[in-house]
């Protein structure tokens, strides 16, 4: 048995380190608490509604930043083609104007190594955000991130797909004024009509991805062919009489 005494101090031994563990947790919290983005004026020649625009060029990356994940992977271009590492979450964040609303992004993705979600792109819905998740919890789950303050798991957006590793797979998403919808290899996925639902992301470091950006999860996913357009207003029936 030990001594009254040295079991007192080993104790309060354990507790300073505590608290040492702690104060680091929340110093690197701290570091990675997301900014609100920055609010950014449209350009004065914006692209013709319907014209496609590349945000990712092929050979670098220009307009995007490494997303500041904590123990994210490595991001590299290759062969014209986006490489996100395998880390806790790995990801790019696009770093010049984007719009609200009313706009198609498509893209290619796959899913090189892992076993979560390959391609999960964060973009906005009017003031809000969201998260368009491919292959999540555990490798099929499909769906928004978040509606009325449920995830992708949890709401009806929710759906399971085999995905099958190195293959490449065409996604397209649409928001407007009115809906959200998403395709995957032209099957439609995702429709949620906006009226009466309370958008937002999910709690965490998922946040760093706004205004738009694409990340995976304990997962080496690849991008290319990245585009997006704008489009025209939905038009708004007219009143009764």
């Amino acid at each position: 048995m030990q001594p009254h005494g040295v079991a007192k101090t080993h104790f309060g031994t354990r507790l300073a380190r505590a608290a040492i563990a702690l104060s680091v947790l929340a110093a690197a919290g701290f570091a990675q608490s997301p900014q609100p983005p920055q609010e950014m004026a449209p350009p004065p020649d914006p692209p013709p509604v319907g014209e496609w625009r590349r945000l990712f060029d092929g050979q670098s990356l220009k307009g995007w930043k490494e997303t500041p994940f904590t123990a994210r992977g490595k991001v590299r271009v290759e062969n014209g083609t986006l490489i996100l590492g395998a880390g806790y979450m790995t990801g790019v964040t696009w770093t010049e104007w984007f719009p609200k609303s009313n706009y198609e992004v498509r893209l290619e993705a796959a899913r090189l190594e892992g076993s979560d979600f390959f391609a999960g792109i964060t973009f906005p819905v009017k003031d809000s955000y969201c998260t368009w998740i491919n292959g999540g919890w555990g490798g099929g789950v499909v769906g928004l991130s978040s509606i009325d303050g449920q995830d992708a798991s949890e709401n009806e957006t929710s759906s399971f797909r085999q995905f099958e590793r190195g293959r490449w797979y065409a996604l397209r998403l649409r928001v407007t004024d009115d809906e959200i919808q998403a395709w995957i290899d032209g099957e439609e996925v995702i429709y949620v009509a906006l009226e009466g639902r309370t958008i937002g992301l999910r709690f965490g470091e998922i946040e760093l991805s706004v205004p738009f950006g694409i990340a995976t999860y304990s997962t080496t996913g690849a991008i290319r062919n990245l585009e997006y357009r704008l489009l025209p207003p939905p038009v708004k029936a007219a009143a009764g009489p």
